[in-house]
């Protein structure tokens, strides 16, 4: 396995480190940083980023000499880095393992050449897009006896010393260090801009240049800067692949500033050109490669999840339409391989084996499980692939799906037969929840005779995974909700096609039964909203539906149960939330607004709520909304702006009088319902009634034994009014 040691000076950008960390993954890379800032209070932040491990250099001089301290002074950023982590036994290590060693920025950039002068072995690179162009250009780590020749320091590291090395500095740090002097004013920038789309300039100098420039400009905190100047130098590069670099280079630049990209058009046409230009010469393997990067630019959560607005819900059959006029994409999701025969009937002479599996989310199976064990006619198994180390590094390699795809020759599929066969000869059905890479990777080998039932919640509707699943080696698939469904068939091929799985909505299993609790009087003028830890939650609307209804009567407040909007996750993420917090303080001081945060007893906060909100942009099903509705809360809906207008969405999920276009008419539909006790009980008890007769685990669980147990046909006599 290839090892990648990152090393920082300063906090990288989460969102472009969590994309870049993934491809090294699923390229079969375990990636680690070492970190010259303050991992205290980033350490969980950096851990979902997908780090196999973080390292903290030290920061100060501290226990050090009055002569390196004074010394320390006459020297920049860069050298004083490396005068502190010299002597850290960790790092060297960590060097010393390392296939590749990365500086994510200028002040990082001496540190990585002076260890990469002692480890000769090792790939050095400047930046994320270079680390990931090294791994795949180098996919198989040196052998023992390379590393060992390798690894012993040149003679002028033997023989040199510190002043020396420093005298040495590499131009890179040099330039960049003027880079930035000059960009910290707007004709600085500018001019950098112009330099780096000079007509004349070779691509060798202008990507380099470019680059140091977007570097700089992200320094001086001109993130738009950064995506104009990399746009302007990829469209005078006359290198196809160097181009689509940069450009893509430009999108994400733009996105990690929380702005639409510029240039993803470009960017996505570039490598999807390439894509299909290397399929023609039957370089599938490098065909895979470009599709590879195309993918993630499509699907990326800062465009989809983590926004107001996204352009798959305008219209997902135009957005997605350049993908699917590339051949390498047709070949990718079209090509259905099925299986070699019929799933087998449930078995009459003996317990049915039913494998569950996920991939490190088993929010809504914790019901379903139970409810499996306690039957003496299913034997159950549970597979969580996040908790098995070979096949949780499988499921993300999205390279090797879609070279596997693209009959490209790899060993991915006689890794999956051996891991996954045993499972598959073993269970008679097997049920996914989440339809994401792991099914992906699950429907690359043919199941047998084992029945295969998928379950597609919401979020996977909006990333690269319907498009690599082949499902015609998927017999159900269950959806969310119909809106999902259509969203889903609109935009992926076979899904359409005479091939596809057979498909329906089956509803999340939760105990509704559990929330339906008295209320005191006092939770009539409570309007609550739970879980706000995403922008497409939109806790803003609901602000200003509190301020309205206030404005009538400031006995209403409104409690907040959940984290608000994680700013780690987006630019966009970041920008919400300070948007958000700005809004709330003086909500907060007034007293109109009460913030109780993360609980694992939501049952016990609905006690004190009388109107359940959802201000959401988008969902499934919108599992708060029914816990609150079963608790005897009034809902009061927001016709889901993803979905409004269409032919199924918020107003075909719940009852159409729950459901509100605006905020000026979810105030009135509070201020009609809390208009007087014995009405807001009655139309909460109303709420309670439809919430436990249609979406209580008590009706949904039947369902799920059609599905699983049955083959998706109803039991005998079974009531599916």
């Amino acid at each position: 396995m290839t090892e990648i040691l990152l090393i920082a000076s300063a906090r990288p950008e989460l969102a472009v480190l969590t994309d870049a960390v993934g491809t090294l993954t699923s390229l079969g890379a375990t990636v680690r940083l070492a970190a010259g800032f303050d991992l205290g209070e980033h350490r969980d932040a950096l851990a979902r980023t997908g780090c196999a491990s973080l390292h903290q250099l030290p920061r100060t001089f501290h226990g050090r000499s009055s002569v390196v301290r004074r010394e320390a002074l006459r020297l920049g950023a860069g050298e004083q880095l490396w005068l502190r982590s010299a002597g850290d036994k960790d790092l060297r290590s960590l060097a010393r393992d390392a296939h590749v060693l990365v500086a994510l920025d200028a002040d990082a950039v001496y540190t990585v050449w002076r260890l990469a002068r002692r480890h000769r072995g090792a790939h050095a690179v400047f930046g994320l897009a270079p680390a990931v162009r090294a791994v795949r250009a180098d996919a198989t780590p040196p052998s023992a006896l390379t590393r060992v020749r390798h690894g012993l320091p040149s003679p002028s590291v033997l023989t040199g010393d510190l002043r020396r090395g420093m005298r040495r500095l590499p131009g890179t740090v040099v330039r960049a260090a003027t880079v930035r002097r000059v960009l910290r004013t707007s004709a600085g920038a500018r001019l950098w801009r112009s330099v780096a789309a000079l007509p004349a300039l070779p691509d060798r100098v202008r990507a380099p240049l470019a680059r140091e420039a977007a570097e700089g400009m992200r320094w001086a905190g001109r993130g738009g800067g950064a995506a104009l100047t990399l746009l302007g130098a990829a469209r005078r590069t006359s290198d196809a692949e160097l181009r689509a670099t940069l450009l893509e280079e430009s999108a994400r630049a733009d996105i990690a500033a929380g702005r639409p990209p510029l240039a993803l058009t470009e960017a996505v046409g570039g490598w999807l050109s390439l894509a299909d230009a290397r399929l023609g010469a039957n370089d599938r393997r490098e065909a895979a490669t470009a599709l590879h990067q195309a993918l993630p630019l499509v699907f990326h959560r800062a465009l989809h999840i983590d926004q107001l607005t996204t352009p798959m819900a305008q219209d997902a059959a135009a957005y997605t339409r350049p993908l699917l006029e590339s051949q390498t994409l047709r070949t990718v999701a079209g090509t259905a391989r099925g299986r070699a025969a019929a799933a087998a009937p449930a078995p009459t002479d003996r317990p049915l084996r039913l494998l569950v599996m996920t991939h490190g989310n088993a929010n809504f199976l914790r019901l379903v499980l139970s409810h499996y064990e306690d039957r003496p006619d299913v034997e159950l198994r549970f597979v969580d692939t996040m908790q098995h180390p070979e096949l949780r590094r499988l499921a993300r390699a999205h390279w090797r799906v879609i070279a596997d795809r693209l009959d490209a020759a790899t060993w991915y599929r006689e890794r999956l037969e051996r891991l996954l066969r045993p499972h598959l000869k073993w269970a008679d059905t097997v049920f996914f929840d989440w339809c994401e890479g792991p099914v992906a990777m699950l429907t690359t080998i043919d199941p047998g005779t084992t029945r295969v039932v998928v379950r597609l919640h919401s979020y996977e509707a909006y990333t690269q995974w319907p498009l690599l699943v082949d499902f015609s080696r998927v017999d159900e698939l269950l959806f969310i909700a119909d809106h999902v469904r259509d969203l889903c068939t609109s935009y992926v091929p076979q899904l359409s096609s005479a091939t596809a799985p057979r498909m329906r909505v089956v509803h999340n299993a939760t105990d509704l039964s559990s929330f339906d609790r008295p209320k005191s009087d006092d939770a009539r003028f409570t309007l609550g909203l739970v879980g706000l830890g995403q922008i497409a939650k939109d806790p803003l609307w609901a602000l200003d539906v509190l301020e309205r209804v206030r404005a009538y009567d400031e006995r209403y407040r409104l409690v907040l149960v959940g984290d608000v909007v994680d700013p780690e996750k987006s630019g966009a993420s970041r920008q919400y939330r300070d948007a958000l917090e700005q809004r709330l303080a003086p909500l907060v001081r007034a007293g109109a607004v009460e913030r109780r945060g993360r609980t694992d007893d939501v049952a016990s906060a609905l006690v004190g709520i009388g109107v359940i909100l959802s201000s959401s942009v988008r969902e499934g099903c919108h599992v708060a909304v029914l816990e609150g509705a079963a608790s005897g809360a009034v809902p009061v809906v927001r016709d889901w702006p993803f979905y409004a207008g269409k032919a199924n969405g918020a107003r075909t999920t719940y009852p159409e009088d729950w459901v509100v276009s605006d905020p000026e008419e979810a105030a009135g539909r509070i201020l009609r319902v809390t208009s007087s006790a014995d009405r807001w009980r009655a139309e909460g008890a109303a709420a309670s009634k439809h919430a436990l007769s249609t979406w209580d685990w008590s009706v949904v669980r039947k369902d799920f034994d059609d599905v699983l147990l049955h083959g998706g046909q109803p039991l005998p006599g079974a009531d599916r009014s």
